[in-house]
């Protein structure tokens, strides 16, 4: 059986919508806003080391918590959506205990 090139045609143009579909799931996913993100989810979005996160959430470089997570006892921080729209606008806050000069 062949295929005529008309039905060919179509088939590829299905093919590349369904890729289509599938990436723009996938971008409405990574722009959807959340109440809170965790230090992994910050990082990537700014394009930081997770480790980094911490320690601005550590040092109050950022406005975090400690939440409890489904992974046990140890509490993790997150960080809330205004505030890495805060970040992103303003930056970093003082260090704690050095005001501005």
């Amino acid at each position: 059986m062949t295929i005529s090139p008309e039905l060919f045609g179509i088939h590829e143009v299905l093919e590349r919508l369904e890729k289509v579909e599938t990436l723009l799931t996938d971008l409405v996913q990574q722009h959807t806003a959340k109440e809170w993100y965790t230090t992994a989810e910050v990082a990537k979005s700014l394009g930081k080391s997770e480790f980094t996160v911490r320690e601005w959430a550590r040092l109050g470089r950022v406005r975090a918590e400690k939440r409890r997570s489904g992974r046990g006892a140890i509490p993790a921080w997150v960080i809330s959506h205004a505030e890495l729209l805060r970040y992103q606008r303003e930056g970093l806050l003082p260090v704690r205990g050095q005001g501005v000069a």
